[in-house]
């Protein structure tokens, strides 16, 4: 059952074509990742997808109802963790639940048991009575997140909730979606453009660039599209800029990285042969300590449709 539809959604600004012509669905409990570079159009999206902006064109529904046409139906269905924080610094991380669960209508014995189990939920039952300002960037966005959760949604959409915080909690965040999609069935719209935390976490996957859709499908299915390009991964002696630039100019390799004694290429496995890298590197007098071949991830997916790299 598809609880989001996205159907031919068009944005301008002004000459600026923001969003062109972007349709794709979300299935019920799954989490569904919408990723892409800065710029490209994710933020709009969701804007008109939580009815903050209106479509030049296309239509959304959310669990059946036109967000346009029926919105306040259609909102009943989100809980949104926005990029920026939207906390309340000067009061407790309770006090802050408190307001945002009463603006969900939630009132007595119910707003304090939400209160309470999000508090739980998150990590932060023993920091209810501090004040938000004096929490960490981490903190803060869990404190995010339980707000958004407080209604029990069936929907939670996640902007950039990783931005600016530390490793240990973007694992506990990674670990709260996976909790909650499981044991509460919430439909997970994740955006990011960290290629890999979509990578890690999301089922089905809609690669935007410049406004245009680049991928779309399972993450397996994407991969498939640039199925005949493989990982070459070796580990060599005597690395140098020049050997670097020669493996460069080999017609089958359309990318490498190179970094201390490890060359990573993206090859079209179809023409790639070993015999000229190989060839190349017996030149330079360096011996191969170790060499595999992987399939490409989401990342060299990208620079191989679009030409870039995510962060170009």
């Amino acid at each position: 059952m598809n609880i989001i539809e996205v159907k031919n959604i068009s944005k301008k600004f002004d000459r600026k074509i923001v969003l062109d012509n972007i349709s794709f669905n979300v299935d019920k409990g799954d989490i569904f990742g919408l990723i892409g570079p800065n710029g490209a159009g994710k933020s709009t999206l969701i804007n008109i997808m939580t009815g903050l902006l209106d479509a030049n064109g296309g239509s959304i529904t959310i669990g059946g109802f036109d967000v346009k046409e029926e919105p306040l139906k259609a909102k009943k269905f989100l809980g949104l963790v926005p990029q920026e924080l939207a906390l309340l610094e000067t009061i407790s991380a309770y006090d802050n639940l408190e307001f945002f669960g009463s603006l969900y209508g939630l009132k007595g014995r119910n707003l304090k048991n939400k209160i309470d189990q999000t508090l739980d939920f998150t990590g932060l039952t023993e920091k209810k009575k501090e004040k938000v300002k004096k929490f960490s960037g981490g903190m803060k966005r869990r404190l995010n997140l339980a707000a958004a959760i407080m209604h029990e949604p069936e929907i939670l959409i996640l902007d950039e909730p990783t931005v600016g915080i530390d490793p240990q909690s973007r694992n506990h965040i990674f670990e709260f979606i996976k909790t909650v999609n499981r044991e509460k069935n919430t439909t997970i719209l994740y955006i990011s453009h960290y290629m890999e935390e979509v990578e890690y976490l999301c089922n089905n996957i809609f690669i935007i660039d410049e406004g245009k859709e680049v991928a779309y499908g399972s993450k397996k299915s994407v991969k498939s599209m640039i199925s005949n390009n493989n990982k070459v991964n070796l580990k060599v002696e005597n690395l140098n800029k020049d050997l670097i630039e020669r493996i460069r100019l080999i017609d089958s390799i359309i990318n490498i990285d190179a970094n201390n004694d490890e060359i990573n290429l993206l090859v079209d496995a179809d023409n790639f042969k070993l015999e000229p890298l190989l060839k190349i590197l017996e030149n330079n007098s360096s011996t191969i300590k170790s060499i595999n071949v992987d399939e490409p991830n989401l990342e060299e997916v990208f620079l191989s449709l679009t030409g870039k790299k995510l962060r170009d």
